[in-house]
């Protein structure tokens, strides 16, 4: 995988060009933020009355309906939510945007699974931080950046990854690197590691380690501290100096139950579960789920997790850690 650094990209592809930001949400306003803050003309495109309306309002921009924003755009970033896509862009997009145009998305579901279909004169590309669109924003605004992923699905101008380079420069993803990809490989990964690991498994793990203590008599509250509340503290280590560095900085007995337990846990049936999570992605089992998916179906399971115990007892003492200056314990 190519990897680019700011020294290796270029915002002159840009200069002169209209990007119209579709949407103005988690992603949206960080993106349209960021560009215009390199110096990029940005149109932003939302609903008239709602809340990316009023928000793009109160960042200084004067947002239009999609229709109207993308009509005079050489670029239209689509980051509205992936079931809102297709709607949008055959209603309001594709009959505004001009020939030869950039559609550009900020995560490859649509494409990759082919819930829209471009218009066959467009160029079509993906620009997507890895990361919400929260710190997208903070770490830009700091002078630093977050990793970008590239790709191009589209090329009909010769141009597209001149294009989506430079995009992903003026959001600040040269400051932490820009990779070069598929949309495939981006979609299906993506998905992958939000279900079977930074979502999905992590939020089970904490749950089932946290029902396991009390379960067996413990205060919930230690319970809470030791199976979610270090969580952060330990990722925090992952994130700066890898597992390896993680494991030199906790404490050997920490480090022994880890390489001896740990496989016990994540074994070799949560494994498999793996394989049969990417096998339903990459064969689009998950994607026509979740496309036909009513929201009722998954009101009670949510509400099943609000009023689980953790998020009493985590709400209880995070509270009293913000009245207290956040003494709260560390890891060993």
């Amino acid at each position: 995988m190519k990897k680019l650094l700011d020294p290796d990209l270029d915002l002159e592809p840009l200069r002169d060009r209209t990007v119209a930001v579709v949407g103005f949400g988690n992603q949206g306003h960080a993106h349209a933020l960021n560009l215009r803050d390199s110096g990029i003309q940005v149109a932003v495109g939302a609903r008239p009355g709602g809340a990316g309306w009023t928000g793009a309002k109160a960042a200084g921009f004067r947002p239009q309906p999609v229709e109207d924003a993308v009509r005079d755009a050489d670029i239209a970033m689509l980051l509205l939510p992936d079931e809102v896509q297709p709607q949008v862009y055959r209603t309001q997009v594709e009959p505004r945007l001009r020939q030869g145009a950039l559609l550009a998305f900020g995560h490859g579901f649509a494409l990759r699974f082919r819930t829209l279909e471009p218009r066959p004169d467009l160029d079509v590309g993906l620009v997507a931080p890895v990361g919400p669109g929260h710190l997208l924003r903070s770490r830009f605004a700091e002078g630093g950046g977050i990793p970008v992923v590239i790709a191009v699905d589209q090329d009909r101008s010769g141009r597209s990854w001149d294009l989506v380079r430079a995009y992903a420069k003026a959001l600040g993803g040269g400051r932490a690197g820009v990779l070069e990809t598929t949309v495939a490989d981006e979609c299906e990964t993506d998905l992958f590691g939000e279900q079977a690991v930074i979502v999905g498994g992590v939020a089970a793990l904490m749950e089932a380690g946290f029902d396991t203590l009390r379960n067996a008599g413990y205060p919930e509250e230690l319970a809470y501290f030791e199976c979610v509340h270090q969580m952060k503290l330990l990722v925090d280590l992952v994130h700066e100096h890898g597992i390896a560095g993680m494991r030199d900085r906790i404490s050997r007995t920490a480090l022994f139950g880890d390489l001896t337990r740990g496989r016990r846990v994540i074994g070799p049936e949560s494994r498999r579960a793996m394989q049969e999570i990417l096998a339903e992605i990459r064969d689009g089992r998950f994607a026509e789920e979740w496309v036909h998916a009513k929201a009722e179906a998954w009101k009670a399971p949510l509400e099943r997790a609000r009023t689980h115990p953790l998020e009493r007892v985590g709400a209880e003492l995070r509270a009293a850690a913000r009245g207290a200056g956040d003494a709260s314990p560390e890891t060993d």
